[in-house]
């Protein structure tokens, strides 16, 4: 499973902005639901598969908040991406 990830803690209402330049999976969860899907369980998350960036997800509540963007096996290497956070 390739994907990139970064861990940030939220306020609620703040807003994650992923920019990339492929299409594929932006998730916002938290820690139990990053632990699944590193596991390749299911998950909840806030997100979910996007062709057209930016994206922009608010936090839904505050709390360390993990960011991945899952572009498929082999290909996380190949993009250009951003991760911003518009605070509150």
């Amino acid at each position: 499973m390739d994907f990139i990830h970064t861990d940030e803690y939220l306020n609620r209402g703040d807003v994650v902005v992923v920019d990339c330049d492929t299409q594929c999976n932006v998730m916002l969860t938290d820690d139990i639901n990053f632990s699944r899907f590193r596991r390749g369980d299911s998950c909840d998350y806030r997100g979910g598969f996007y062709d057209r960036f930016p994206v922009r997800i608010a936090a839904p509540q505050s709390g360390r908040w993990h960011i991945t963007i899952d572009v498929g096996e082999g290909y996380s290497a190949n993009i250009h991406y951003s991760i911003n956070v518009v605070r509150c």
